[in-house]
């Protein structure tokens, strides 16, 4: 998270407080991203988020068949990549209040990596340079490399999943079924997604990751 923020703040970005357009119930995350939450959240505070993600578990919203580094494996070899729907129309996420997040400081990289050069609110979309999408999905490959044992889902489904005690103390242990409903198993990294003009300018960026990470 440091990396890539410290990558990030470099960027003249349209991002501002407030700015809420990019925070939909859509969001996902690995199961180490959801421990991290878990984790550092003060039991007033996590019982309040906890009772939001409840009431928006019947809540029609985004989740993912296949990971980014099970994606990069089928671009390596050839194989078809499902077709996955993800409406922003389905609502916002369920832990926003005020178009704040109360997680703000632990936020998922999913969230960190959503951002603007221009108002998203004003073309409907996010504008973003090629290269960053690059570094965001070099991000997004090492995270779920790092829990490769664990598993890739919606936020709620995993916020969900790791407020069971049982199912916290399993991840502890490194035991996690790969079955948890409405989630995926994640993978280790086939292949990094960096196409060639790109990889110049990367390196550094790997370089320091790889130092942190191993």
């Amino acid at each position: 998270y440091k990396l890539f923020d410290a990558f990030v703040v470099k960027e003249t970005l349209a991002c501002k407080r407030q700015c809420a357009t990019c925070c939909t119930c859509n969001i996902t995350l690995t199961t180490l991203e959801g421990y991290k939450i878990i984790s550092l959240l003060d039991a007033r505070l996590k019982s309040s988020l906890m009772q939001r993600v409840s009431g928006a578990a019947g809540q029609k919203r985004f989740k993912p068949q296949i990971t980014i580094n099970q994606m990069a494996h089928r671009c390596m070899t050839g194989h078809e990549i499902p077709e996955e729907i993800l409406d922003p129309s389905w609502g916002a996420c369920a832990l926003l209040s005020q178009k704040e997040c109360p997680i703000y400081p632990i936020r998922p990289f999913g969230c960190r990596c959503m951002m603007s050069l221009t108002i998203c609110a004003e073309t409907g979309y996010a504008d973003l340079d090629t290269f960053t999408l690059t570094v965001a999905n070099l991000f997004n490959q090492y995270i779920e490399h790092l829990d490769q044992d664990g598993m890739t889902g919606n936020l709620i489904d995993v916020l969900l999943f790791l407020d069971n005690e049982n199912n916290l103390m399993t991840y502890q242990s490194d035991k996690v079924e790969p079955t948890a409903k409405g989630l995926i198993p994640n993978s280790p990294i086939p292949v990094l997604m960096i196409p060639p003009e790109h990889r110049e300018r990367i390196e550094p960026l790997l370089q320091s990751l790889k130092r942190e990470l191993f």
